[in-house]
């Protein structure tokens, strides 16, 4: 097995605009996955298996949902190592997010910052490369389909979007993750607050109990949150997802706080800031939402794990899973094997 070393490319990719090495990545990624070429960036994939929410989990490292918004890399993606894959934000329309530039590299601080917007093809067209994939999941691998509204839908109809949304992606989904944390749709975040997320999830747990019946699978969901909470807002969340029946909550999305990286090259930029910044704010939602939900439900930790040590102190904080995005970015995909490693043999 031929693996082409991420340290040889990443000059390359940090080169170009953020967003232009983004799409040049998944582009390659999707037109030479499932080929002899994939070879140049496969790797064997750690066994450690878990049983999260009723599923089997080849091992506890997975890829965050935003990456892939439009399910293009599943394959290509998943041969990194990946025991479980979360492609999307989808919307039930397409749509071009927000005006460009948008994304930001903060090296000095192995961080991010985007303003994407839930850029995406629309639901069908996601279904359909969802559908094209076969590869990952022919070898054990789960996948996680994450939903959320379009921009131009006013918040009071939020709904009606993530109901579309789950009755599109459900046949096609091992978990879905309902998004109501990012902070680049106008007003999303309002749906965290107590009457609007109860007023969603009870939408959302009735047309999926009506499409387990129908369908005859059942399929786990799980609400995405923000690390921007406090100790208050987390017993709230925690409450209402135990209230109505959601399977596990990922934890966490983006932060808008700042304080990390004030004073550097587009620190101030508008956006959610990933990477090294979030890693303490996540573990501490993580813990707040353990002590809130006792052991055995299903949280999956996210922001910040740039190393197995990272991984580990995420499962340490609360988590039952990880997943990674901008470390992905900086560290390549040697990051899966190391992360899943560290987890596999932390005894």
């Amino acid at each position: 097995m031929l693996t082409l070393p991420y340290g040889l490319a990443r000059p390359f990719l940090f080169g170009l605009d953020p967003e232009q090495a983004h799409e040049l990545t998944l582009g390659s990624i999707a037109k030479l996955q499932n080929t002899p070429a994939m070879c140049l960036w496969q790797q064997p994939r750690v066994a450690d298996p878990v049983s999260v929410a009723g599923l089997k989990f080849p091992n506890r490292v997975g890829l965050a949902a935003g990456l892939d918004k439009n399910g293009r890399c599943i394959d290509g993606l998943g041969a990194m190592g990946f025991g479980f894959i979360e492609v999307g934000t989808v919307t039930p329309k397409a749509q071009p997010g927000n005006p460009k530039p948008r994304m930001f590299r903060l090296p000095a601080a192995d961080a991010l910052i985007n303003r994407l917007g839930f850029n995406n093809e629309g639901l069908d067209a996601f279904v359909a490369n969802v559908q094209r994939a076969r590869s990952f999941r022919a070898a054990g691998g789960v996948l996680g389909l994450n939903i959320g509204k379009n921009a131009a839908t006013p918040i009071e109809h939020a709904v009606d979007d993530y109901l579309i949304g789950l009755e599109g992606v459900f046949p096609h989904a091992d978990y879905v993750t309902v998004n109501i944390s990012s902070p680049n749709t106008k007003n999303l975040r309002a749906l965290q607050s107590d009457e609007a997320l109860d007023a969603l999830l009870a939408a959302l747990q009735e047309r999926r109990q009506s499409l387990q019946r129908a369908q005859r699978r059942t399929v786990p969901m799980f609400v995405k949150i923000a690390p921007d909470l406090d100790e208050a807002q987390v017993g709230v969340i925690a409450a209402t997802l135990r209230k109505n029946g959601i399977d596990g909550v990922i934890a966490t999305n983006t932060t808008v706080a700042r304080d990390a990286v004030q004073g550097l090259p587009h620190g101030a930029e508008a956006g959610g800031l990933s990477g090294r910044p979030v890693f303490e704010p996540s573990n501490r939602v993580i813990g707040l939402l353990r002590a809130a939900l006792g052991p055995g439900y299903p949280i999956i930790g996210v922001g910040g794990v740039m190393s197995g040590t990272d991984a580990k102190a995420k499962i340490a904080a609360g988590a039952d899973l990880v997943q990674v995005y901008t470390g992905l970015i900086y560290r390549g995909p040697a990051l899966v094997t190391e992360a899943a490693r560290a987890l596999a043999a932390r005894g």
